[in-house]
């Protein structure tokens, strides 16, 4: 039952994102922008939680999960050492994920001709 929910959850997140991008002129870094963006609005509201918590990892692998980490990383920096740890948290808790979207996008970028929507 676990995996049919991390389906769906997943799914969903995936074919709001093709719907952005099939109906708007909104390009793909656009998209990725709203996702996270709106990863960590709902992951600061509390709400995003409650998605992981039904989805597991189709809620936390998507991009809305990268915003919600990066939100619950700077909250819980925040309880730790203050101020500072709105500075610190999200990076601290996201650096593997940066890590590898740098990395592969680089490659990605090397291996393959970019190109932008028309």
């Amino acid at each position: 039952m676990e995996y049919l929910r991390a389906f769906f959850i997943g799914g969903l997140i995936c074919l709001i994102g093709q719907i952005l991008m099939d109906t708007t002129k909104l390009t793909p870094a656009r998209v990725l922008v709203i996702f996270v963006t709106t990863g960590v609005i709902l992951g600061a509201l509390g709400i995003y939680g409650k998605i992981v918590a039904f989805g597991g990892a189709g809620a936390t692998i998507p991009l809305p999960g990268f915003g919600y980490s990066l939100a619950m990383g700077v909250i819980e920096e925040v309880k730790n050492k203050g101020l500072i740890g709105a500075f610190t948290g999200g990076v601290k808790a996201t650096a593997g994920g940066i890590t590898a979207a740098v990395v592969f996008g680089y490659l990605m970028a090397i291996i393959f001709n970019p190109k932008t929507k028309k």
